[in-house]
C-alpha cells in the first residue's frame, strides 16, 4: 500500500507544521507558505510536502515502503527545486512510516556527485511529544512511534482518549480515528485499536467511528422497528440520532438514508 492511501495530501499539509516541529526540530515561522507544485520533466511529479519556512526551503517524503532508487529520486526532486528556488537553502527528507526496517540509501557519492538528504524512522521516534500536542492529527501520528516498552494497549488507550478530547466534533474525531486504525497495520495494532474503541464505552454521537456507530444504529433499530420493514428501521435509526443532535450528514452515512429524507424526517 503507498502512503497516499494511507495520508491524503490535506493532512500532510494539515500537519505540516507538526512534522516539521517535532520530527525535524524546525523552528517554524508564523508566515509558513506551503508550496503546491507539479514538477515536470519525462513524468510527472509532485513533491509531497514542500513549504517556505523563512528563508529557505523544506521539502519532506512520507515513504510507507522501502525503495532502491530513493536516493535518485530525491536528486532529481532536489533538481527540480533548485531550478525554482536557486536563491533559497534547500532541505530535504525522507520519513518513513512502513513496518519494515528501512533499508534506503541517504546518499549518492560517484563520478563528482556528492549528494545527502535526512531519513527519519518514525519507528525510532519517542511518542510522548506527539501524545502531548494538541493538534490531532500530530497524536494520531503517535500510533506510528516508539511506545518506549510501554504497554501497547495502554498506549493505544491513550491515543483514543486523547483524539477525542481534542477533536471539535464527532465527524472531525471519525476522520482521525480513521487514520490511526488505518495507520495501526503499519505497526500491527489492529487488536489493540479495536479493543480501545471498545473499552472507550462511550455512545455514538462521541465514538462516531463508522463500524462501531453502524453496528450500534442497527441495534436499536431492530429494537425499535423489528416489525417494521428495512426502509422504517432505517428511519427509526435516524431519528433516533437526530434527537441526540448528530449531524445530517453522519446521520445519512450510518443508516444509508438520503440527505433529503433525513431532512424530511427532521422536519416531521
Amino acid at each position: 500500500m503507498g502512503y497516499k492511501d494511507i495520508i491524503t495530501k490535506d493532512i500532510l499539509k494539515n500537519i505540516a507544521y507538526e512534522l516539521s516541529r517535532y520530527i525535524l526540530k524546525i523552528d517554524i515561522s508564523d508566515d509558513i507558505e506551503l508550496i503546491d507544485k507539479e514538477f515536470t520533466r519525462v513524468e510527472k511529479r509532485e513533491a509531497d510536502l514542500l513549504f517556505k519556512n523563512k528563508d529557505e526551503i523544506i521539502h519532506i517524503e512520507i515513504q510507507n515502503q522501502n525503495h532502491n532508487d530513493m536516493a535518485k529520486r530525491m536528486l532529481r526532486y532536489y533538481s527540480d527545486i533548485l531550478f525554482e528556488y536557486e536563491k533559497y537553502p534547500i532541505k530535504q527528507y525522507l520519513i518513513y512510516i512502513g513496518k519494515n526496517k528501512y533499508s534506503m540509501q541517504a546518499k549518492i557519492k560517484r563520478d563528482k556527485i556528492l549528494y545527502s538528504y535526512d531519513i527519519i524512522d518514525m519507528k525510532q521516534i519517542p511518542c510522548e511529544e506527539f501524545l502531548a500536542s494538541s493538534d490531532p492529527a500530530a497524536v494520531a501520528l503517535s500510533i506510528l512511534c516508539d511506545f518506549e516498552g510501554k504497554d501497547k494497549q495502554l498506549v493505544v488507550n491513550t491515543i483514543l482518549k486523547r483524539l477525542q478530547e481534542l477533536s471539535e466534533d464527532e465527524l472531525s474525531f471519525r476522520s482521525k480515528l480513521k487514520m490511526v486504525e488505518i495507520l495501526s497495520t503499519n505497526r500491527d495494532l489492529e487488536e489493540q485499536v479495536k479493543k480501545g474503541e471498545e473499552m472507550l464505552r462511550v455512545d455514538i454521537e462521541k465514538m462516531p467511528s463508522f463500524t462501531i456507530g453502524l453496528e450500534r444504529g442497527l441495534e436499536t433499530g431492530m429494537q425499535r422497528g423489528v416489525t417494521l420493514g428495512k426502509k422504517e428501521a432505517q428511519k427509526n435509526i435516524a431519528k433516533s440520532m437526530l434527537e441526540k443532535n448528530l449531524a445530517v450528514e453522519l446521520i445519512a452515512e450510518l443508516t444509508k438514508l438520503s440527505i433529503e429524507e433525513i431532512k424530511e424526517l427532521q422536519n416531521n
